[in-house]
């Protein structure tokens, strides 16, 4: 299981996220940098213990209304071999030294491990205490057949989010602007094969839940 230190990194997690999300065809802020805040987020587990996986909520109140952006990110210790278009920037880290942050979407670790979320193989965590489950992730699978969670190409980012083609046509949409789900509303979308959902701090200090992840099933073979 991970362990979180609590240490300095240079620059911040904020700071490569400043100048990197509005190069993304789904930013929606205002005409200068992004001014940005943590709103939460939650981590997975790499079963190999070498790359760290967050994803991070963070609240833009660059323009004229505050957008709340989901980020997954991983860590490496060394640069993800032919992954140079997925690197958000590299930083130090006070204990593990240098790190390279990477756009999730891109990383075959992430992307296995949030299949293996949906399926209920793996558990979310708290982003910033060690060892301890995040209750506030929930997540559903409507299927009884494990996904090819190994095969990916390359994530499409539009203006809407980034969609993951995995087999069979079998693909995992992220939203990369969140929107809070009404409590009288369904939190799965209709057709949905399986789903991770999430909670985060609201611009006004409201606790707000919504949509992170929709998994649709391709036909069988």
């Amino acid at each position: 299981m991970a362990v979180i230190h609590h240490t300095t990194l240079k620059p911040t997690k904020l700071d490569l996220l400043t100048a990197w999300l509005p190069t993304r065809p789904w930013y929606a802020g205002g005409p200068g940098e992004p001014r940005l805040s943590k709103a939460g987020g939650f981590r997975l587990d790499d079963p190999q213990g070498e790359v760290g996986i967050e994803f991070m909520v963070a609240t833009d109140t660059s323009g004229p209304q505050p957008v709340t952006y989901l980020v997954p990110l991983t860590y490496r210790a060394a640069p993800l071999e032919g992954a140079e278009h997925a690197l958000v920037g590299t930083m130090e880290h006070g204990v593990l030294g240098p790190r390279w942050a990477y756009d999730g979407c891109q990383d075959p670790v992430l992307v296995a491990q949030l299949v293996a979320l949906i399926e209920g193989r793996a558990q979310a965590q708290a982003q910033s205490v060690s060892a301890t489950p995040d209750q506030d992730v929930t997540h559903s699978y409507a299927d009884d057949a494990l996904l090819p969670s190994g095969v990916l190409t390359t994530a499409t980012d539009d203006e809407e989010g980034t969609e993951l083609p995995l087999a069979q046509g079998t693909t995992l949409r992220l939203h990369r602007i969140l929107h809070a789900t009404p409590e009288d509303a369904p939190l799965v979308p209709p057709g949905a094969t399986g789903h991770v959902a999430g909670a985060w701090d609201g611009p006004d200090g409201t606790r707000e839940r919504g949509l992170f992840a929709v998994l649709r099933s391709g036909p069988r073979p």
